[in-house]
């Protein structure tokens, strides 16, 4: 199975987590450009019932634009998405989309050495956003 994203599980309800998630992005230089609640989408577009979920569009414009200046079509892979995810009510999960994943399709020459730059920054901002959350 391939791996594609960076995971946490913290024992923190749902709400708390979404909160702490925003603020440790935050830390890390990232703000949020999107925000996609599925359990009210789900319910509003097909009318089932799936635990509380949200996907944060998560981006640090710095890297956007470098990644952007490199590889105009990389825009396809962004912002950085970032699923906070409820399991039950005292547990929750927190999954970043893996800026290496992207890597895969990235060329061989100096725009892919670019992106490569960027993706690296991006997964060690998002890591240590992560850990943060596990430590708090």
């Amino acid at each position: 199975m391939t791996q594609y994203t960076l995971k946490t599980t913290v024992r923190r309800p749902y709400d708390e987590t979404v909160e702490a998630v925003r603020a440790e992005l935050s830390a890390a230089g990232f703000g949020i450009l999107t925000e996609i609640d599925l359990k009210a989408t789900l319910k509003a577009k097909l009318d089932v019932d799936v635990a509380p979920q949200v996907i944060l569009g998560a981006c640090r414009p710095e890297l956007a634009h470098q990644a952007l200046q490199a590889e105009p079509s990389i825009a396809a892979l962004l912002p950085c998405n970032v699923v906070v995810r409820a399991v039950d009510e005292t547990t929750t999960v927190v999954e970043a989309f893996d800026p290496d994943a992207m890597m895969s399709l990235a060329a061989h020459d100096q725009a892919g050495d670019t992106l490569r730059t960027v993706a690296t920054d991006a997964r060690q901002r998002l890591t240590a956003a992560l850990a943060a959350l596990e430590n708090n």
